[in-house]
């Protein structure tokens, strides 16, 4: 039966029990912001799990800003929907500009929620990739393939909500693929929450300094 959550923390709390079992693996979170740090954050305190932060960014036609014709990650990672790009007559000369822009804008993004703190070390780890949800899968896959780059063992993507074409694009991409539900018509992932306020740059710096902290005493 499809469910509406009653906001992010609230769909954070219905996927810890799913991903529960990955606990006794030192997994790390990785919330993908802004949106999916929410829920991560959730997650990663009732699991008492290692927390971080990844920027993932859409990218869009250089016509229409609005269709996604890919995805960037850190450490230059891009990803096109060649079928996308072949029907608008894009070549990759054509679209360059705009990833590079994209590019600089994750890095700002993360030297921003980092305040200086060090991001953790993805290699040989079990890591999960977790947002708020999942549509046409791009930036998924952006980011799976950035914490593939660092050196992750085993990786776990989980949503709350997720399309059906969107969770069989990430599953080729990873290990395992929690999402609660996939519903027959699937609208905008807002449309599954009663509460999805746009998460503030400041809620994701505030995250980020109390999982330090909390690396710190622990």
């Amino acid at each position: 039966m499809e469910q509406i959550f009653v906001d992010r923390i609230d769909a954070g709390g219905k996927l810890t029990h799913p991903l529960s079992h990955l606990a006794n693996h030192n997994p790390v979170i990785l919330g993908m912001a802004r949106g999916g740090m929410i829920l991560a954050a959730e997650i990663a305190n009732r699991l008492d799990l290692q927390l971080d932060v990844l920027v993932v960014r859409k990218v869009g036609a250089p016509s229409n800003p609005e269709y996604g014709v890919g995805a960037v990650a850190p450490m230059d990672v891009t990803v096109c929907d060649e079928e996308v790009l072949r029907s608008l007559r894009l070549s990759d000369e054509d679209m360059r500009p705009i990833f590079n822009r994209e590019l600089a804008e994750v890095e700002r993004r993360l030297k921003t929620y980092r305040v200086g703190m060090p991001a953790l070390d993805l290699a040989n780890r079990t890591v999960i990739l977790v947002d708020d949800g999942l549509a046409t899968g791009i930036t998924a896959i952006a980011a799976a393939r950035y914490a593939k780059k660092l050196g992750a063992a085993y990786l776990v993507y989980a949503a709350p909500v997720c399309s059906k074409e969107g969770s069989a694009s990430i599953a080729a991409e990873v290990e395992e693929v929690v999402c609660l539900q996939t519903p027959e018509s699937f609208f905008a992932v807002g449309a599954w929450y009663r509460n999805f306020d746009q998460v503030e740059d400041q809620e994701i710096i505030e995250i980020m300094e109390v999982a330090r902290k909390k690396e710190y005493l622990s």
